[in-house]
């Protein structure tokens, strides 16, 4: 037991250390003292007795907490003692209830493992750079709809990228935040479905996350006009890597998006039937995905059958090596510089890869086809997906209404010699 004396702010801040433990307790509040290290570190406690066992709770550091401040806690401290709380049993218990960083690995481990591996990376990212920097510290338990909306809004603003903190010269400067809203709704996709199951794991009660408020999205999509879509193929003609430009023109021919392209092998195609059947493990649904064909890409799977080295599997094969010099059994990865220089050949300029799959899709819509019809084709598994694609429709349905409105036109009539 310590000597007691009237702890203030002033005799703390002149108090020195004598090389040992010591506990000064306060003349005022029963039970509340200062704890000072043989190392000059000071810190606020609390002596109780509870059920007849004696506990030392710690407050806090000072000058982390004032005086004032810890005599405060430790008033509200007894009022939870005097009525048969532990509050070092409730600080243990905070202890090791998970925290929102627990929860996240746990997600990703239990969850986000068996999504697609880029899907996987994705939201680990999400979850890494955008939510844990905020809440990572948290109890599972401490969040509320409100700290969702308030995250949510935050990243709908906009950031910075880590990279882009320092110009990399003064010629360079860094380009104005943009709003990310879309990259919002995605978190809030993975937090709803985190929260799920951190209620089946029986780690709270409700989800938080559940009614969410989405963003507006507007989407990206971009569709080649007929005369851009022959620049295209004039300039994937003339191109010295008739590799990569077989994987641009089968991306235009299919509508199947870069993935599946790069990691297409010989034996997912029945060209007799032509008939292309992706793998569960190439398809953003991780299902299998059979589709038709056109005669044209048949004849494009034969001729890189013909241009593709003898005992590779993949239609576009790559040229990366290990260090003794032998190929790497691994598809094409990258195309992102052959992308570029088809774009300036061919004057398409702010165009995605990804905008090829937009323009087969439109034309279908164009010659007439169905959103269901589409969505097939593309591989979606929501018909809402689809419905990007819906006012496209508007021109084959106008000539139908122009036909009937033709029909329906008054014709001039004859008037005879005997008129009025």
């Amino acid at each position: 037991m310590g000597r007691s004396v009237v702890l203030t702010e002033k005799f703390v801040r002149s108090l020195k250390t004598t090389g040992r433990l010591v506990h000064l307790f306060d003349g005022e509040s029963a039970g509340f003292c200062l704890r000072v290290q043989a190392s000059g570190s000071k810190s606020f406690c609390l002596d109780y007795s509870l059920s007849g066992r004696r506990r030392r709770l710690t407050i806090g550091r000072w000058p982390d907490w004032s005086v004032r401040q810890a005599r405060e806690r430790s008033a509200e401290l007894r009022r939870m003692i005097d009525s048969g709380i532990d509050p070092a049993v409730e600080r243990d218990a905070d202890r090791v209830a998970p925290r929102m960083s627990d929860l996240a690995d746990r997600y990703l481990e239990y969850h986000a493992s068996h999504l697609a591996p880029r899907n996987a990376a994705d939201q680990a990212s999400m979850l890494r750079n955008l939510v844990l920097p905020h809440w990572g510290s948290m109890l599972v338990s401490e969040v509320q709809p409100f700290d969702v909306e308030r995250l949510l809004s935050l990243i709908a603003e906009g950031r910075a990228r880590p990279s882009k903190d320092r110009a990399k010269s003064r010629r360079r400067p860094l380009k104005a935040v943009k709003p990310t809203p879309i990259r919002a709704n995605r978190v809030g996709e993975v937090l709803r479905k985190m929260f799920n199951l951190s209620v089946q794991w029986k780690l709270r009660a409700d989800n938080p996350a559940e009614g969410f408020r989405r963003r507006t999205e507007t989407e990206r999509g971009l569709f080649l006009s007929a005369s851009e879509i022959t620049r295209l193929a004039d300039a994937l003609m003339d191109a010295d890597d008739q590799r990569s430009a077989g994987v641009l023109r089968m991306c235009m021919l299919t509508g199947a998006r870069l993935g599946e392209v790069r990691t297409a092998q010989f034996d997912h195609f029945n060209l007799e039937r032509c008939i292309w059947e992706k793998p569960a493990a190439n398809t953003k649904q991780r299902r299998v995905h059979r589709v038709p064909i056109s005669e044209d890409v048949a004849v494009l799977v034969r001729q890189r059958r013909v241009a593709v080295p003898r005992g590779s599997v993949w239609l576009f094969p790559g040229d990366a090596f290990h260090l003794d010099g032998t190929p790497k059994d691994q598809p094409i990865q990258d195309i992102r510089n052959f992308w570029a220089s088809i774009q300036r050949q061919a004057g398409i300029r702010n165009v995605r890869v990804h905008d090829l799959r937009h323009t087969f899709a439109s034309l279908l819509v164009s010659g007439g086809a169905s959103l269901e019809m589409i969505g097939k084709l593309l591989g979606h598994s929501q018909m809402r997906t689809t419905q990007r694609y819906a006012h496209l429709a508007d021109d084959p349905l106008r000539a139908g209404v122009d036909s009937v409105a033709a029909a329906m036109r008054s014709r001039p009539r004859v008037v005879g010699g005997t008129g009025v």
